[in-house]
């Protein structure tokens, strides 16, 4: 299984453990925040990924709003994208699943539920 991993979250620990976890099956690339998740999906010069992880609190630009320019934008309207978070209250669930999320992970998460919503979201 291969495929391009963006994924967004401004703490270093959860980039961490989401390229190492999901490094091994794909090729991932991990930014701080949406701003800069948004800078590379708009970049022609970057290939647009197979998923996009992101997380919902983040400085500059949050998942939400991230989400939503993702939605917005006709060249990414198929673009799977998983929420990470740590607001687990299920108006924010809700909400991402409105806005058009894949799928939506509360933090503390485990590794390996990780990699396991990742591949049935890529394998859809």
């Amino acid at each position: 299984m291969s495929g391009y991993i963006l994924a967004a979250d401004d703490d270093e620990y959860v980039r961490t453990i989401v390229s190492t976890k999901l490094g091994a099956e794909y090729d991932v690339v991990t930014v701080a925040d949406g701003s800069e998740a948004w800078a590379r999906l708009t970049d022609a010069d970057d290939p647009t990924p197979d998923l996009l992880i992101l997380d919902v609190m983040m400085p500059e630009l949050d998942g939400f709003s991230t989400l939503e320019r993702v939605r917005e934008n006709s060249d990414f309207a198929d673009l799977p994208v998983l929420m990470l978070t740590s607001r687990g209250r299920e108006d924010d669930v809700l909400r991402a699943l409105d806005a058009g999320a894949s799928d939506f992970v509360t933090k503390p998460f485990s590794p390996g539920e990780l990699a396991g919503r990742v591949a049935r979201i890529l394998e859809q």
